[in-house]
């Protein structure tokens, strides 16, 4: 037995707390609740779980911004005569020789 924790499950009882034990107290009726270990799976999953919601709720955004700004452009160009184009051909330059 190495750990503590080996002799508090073998029914040994420490010098440390033996000696908090108030006299008169009958030693085999002692119970030495141990803490459990700290588990990290709880935070972990709550940050990739808040992680995920937080980029679903960006893209979220994005797309209805996408939307309303179609929606305005197309109620703008049917109503006001007003047109949004996107020029995508690649601008030349003449070579003279």
């Amino acid at each position: 037995m190495q750990l503590p924790e080996d002799q508090l499950r073998a029914g040994h009882i420490p010098a440390d707390l033996y000696r908090q034990i108030p006299p008169g107290t009958d030693v085999r009726r002692v119970v030495i609740l141990q803490e459990a270990p700290r588990s990290y799976t709880g935070p972990i999953v709550m940050t990739l779980v808040i992680l995920t919601g937080s980029v679903a709720v960006l893209l979220v955004i994005a797309f209805v911004v996408q939307v309303i700004a179609g929606a305005a452009v197309a109620v703008l160009s049917a109503t006001s005569g007003l047109t949004y184009t996107i020029n995508r051909a690649a601008k030349r330059r003449a070579v003279s020789k």
